[in-house]
């Protein structure tokens, strides 16, 4: 049904009001910032979405507001909630610790028994960067940093054969990996994939799809990390150079099973494409990625991978030592891919992270009681300023009006805590969401903001760092609109601009 977007768009700082088909305005606009952003947001098209926006500045000033205490979808910028709560809560040097416990009996470098990984819900083990500078020392990972940091640690242990199974046991969160609010088309993709105490890879595989030799034949279609844990059917055609490619939204999954085709067309000509598509068991994923790399390193497993959810299953090896001890990247790092790029299994993760560290339950329900309370205890939020489902902002029932989102920033910026934070959201001109939007513009580098994109639903929050050293925080919610999606960031962008020339 959809995917959460992460296009951007370069605008420039003088567009205005425009008549559906007729040539934009170059003028700048005039009169007061009301006056001004009446002539963006009261035109065709814009004049039927629904708009929330609340601005203020540091010194608590109002500068504008329109439905800013009426509830808004904030699709992906309910991300500032979960990434806000954790900077504060979470120790600074808070990092994920995964544990590989034997239960059975080690003898002469032979197991005799099940290698239980038991994950804690890092979400780091993917292959992906961390840091807008991908060139920094340790900035950047592949899919198997982490799984062959274990494997090598095991090896170094003397073990060589385990006569049982590799299980990923992913108790250490409830037993419910899907969240009940989400779209059933949505739970193919990367960005609804099933959360579990384990995860490899954003519990997804990525489909590489190249056209084929002529038309009529299949494309290529090859898939990677490669784990054997799936079928995959190629139902989808070659079609000519001048026609649509259809391939991208037709990727599916029998139901409860490992089961995928690919429907559709794929233009001759066209560049490879990507498309990630979830799998439905995180803790098998683990389990058969840390099987391989073992493999490799000369470590036999004659009982194959499993997974697990069930919490007693393996509760007593849990009670000695672990074989082995992997620590996660920190904070910080978890922090940047869900602000910077808005990765929504990371959210989801880090939600139920905060349930089972604050409330001793890794679940959906006890990650937004601690979201709850730490806007009204710590923030100071009015409870009935916001209803929350899910941490990533895929779950069509979340609902925070445009002034508490304002709230919650202004309240963050001033945190002692506040880096990490600040850190993750993405930057104007910077890589991020955001690398292309404000660019030849005042506010180029000066915008530090979250984006949110679902159906019908564009939303931006954030900060304006004004060349006098103030700044500007705001929410812009735009709901319930038919506009063509990159027309709706460039309206949202120029409102950002009109408010940046406030004094």
């Amino acid at each position: 049904m959809r995917k959460l977007i992460l296009a951007s768009l370069t605008i420039s700082s003088t567009l205005a009001a425009q008549a559906p088909g007729g040539p934009p305005r170059t003028t700048p606009l005039r009169g007061s910032l009301e006056r001004r952003l009446a002539q963006l947001l009261d035109v065709p098209p814009f004049e039927r979405a629904t708009w929330g926006l609340y601005v203020v500045d540091d010194r608590a000033r109002v500068l504008y507001q329109r439905n800013a205490d009426r509830f808004a979808v904030p699709a992906s910028n309910t991300k500032l909630v979960v990434t806000a709560a954790a900077t504060v809560l979470l120790p600074p040097d808070y990092r994920v610790t995964t544990s590989l416990y034997v239960n059975g009996r080690v003898d002469a470098g032979v197991l005799h028994g099940d290698l239980v990984l038991y994950g804690r819900g890092d979400p780091t083990w993917s292959q992906r960067c961390y840091s807008v500078d991908t060139l920094a020392p340790g900035a950047c990972d592949s899919a198997f940093t982490a799984i062959d940091a274990i494997a090598d640690s095991v090896r170094a242990r003397g073990l060589r054969r385990i006569t049982g199974k590799l299980v990923g046991d992913g108790s250490y969160f409830e037993p419910t990996i899907v969240h009940p609010g989400w779209n059933a088309w949505d739970l193919n993709w990367w960005y609804a994939a099933p959360v579990s105490g384990l995860g490899f890879h954003d519990n997804s595989v990525d489909f590489k799809i190249t056209p084929g030799p002529a038309v009529d034949t299949p494309p290529v279609i090859t898939w990677s990390p490669d784990l054997a844990l799936f079928t995959f059917e190629n139902r989808a055609r070659t079609v000519p150079a001048d026609s649509s490619s259809t391939i991208g939204d037709n990727f599916f999954r029998k139901p409860g099973t490992p089961d995928i085709w690919a429907e559709g067309t794929v233009a001759l000509g066209r560049k490879p494409a990507t498309e990630s598509f979830a799998l439905p068991d995180p803790n098998l994923y683990a389990a058969r990625a840390l099987a391989a790399a073992l493999l490799r390193k000369g470590v036999a497993i004659e009982g194959g991978a499993a997974g697990t959810t069930d919490s007693l299953a393996y509760r007593g090896a849990r009670c000695c030592a672990p074989l082995v001890e992997y620590r996660g990247r920190p904070l910080p790092d978890i922090l940047f891919p869900i602000l910077n790029t808005s990765q929504n299994w990371f959210a989801e993760m880090l939600l139920k992270i905060l349930g089972r560290e604050l409330k001793g339950e890794g679940s959906w329900e006890a990650g937004l009681d601690v979201e709850r309370r730490f806007l009204v205890d710590s923030v100071k939020l009015d409870s009935t300023a916001f209803a929350l489902e899910d941490g990533s902002g895929l779950a069509a029932g979340n609902l925070v009006t445009p002034h508490a989102f304002a709230q919650l920033l202004a309240y963050m910026h001033r945190h002692p805590k506040r880096a990490p934070f600040l850190a993750a959201l993405p930057h104007s001109a910077q890589p991020g969401s955001l690398l292309k939007r404000f660019v030849a513009t005042p506010l180029e580098t000066r915008v530090i903001a979250k984006t949110g994109s679902i159906d019908r639903v564009n939303s931006l929050s954030g900060y304006i760092e004004r060349p006098d050293g103030r700044t500007i925080t705001f929410s812009i919610q735009a709901n319930a609109h038919a506009v063509p999606y990159q027309q709706m960031l460039a309206r949202i962008d120029s409102i950002v601009v009109e408010i940046g020339k406030t004094k």
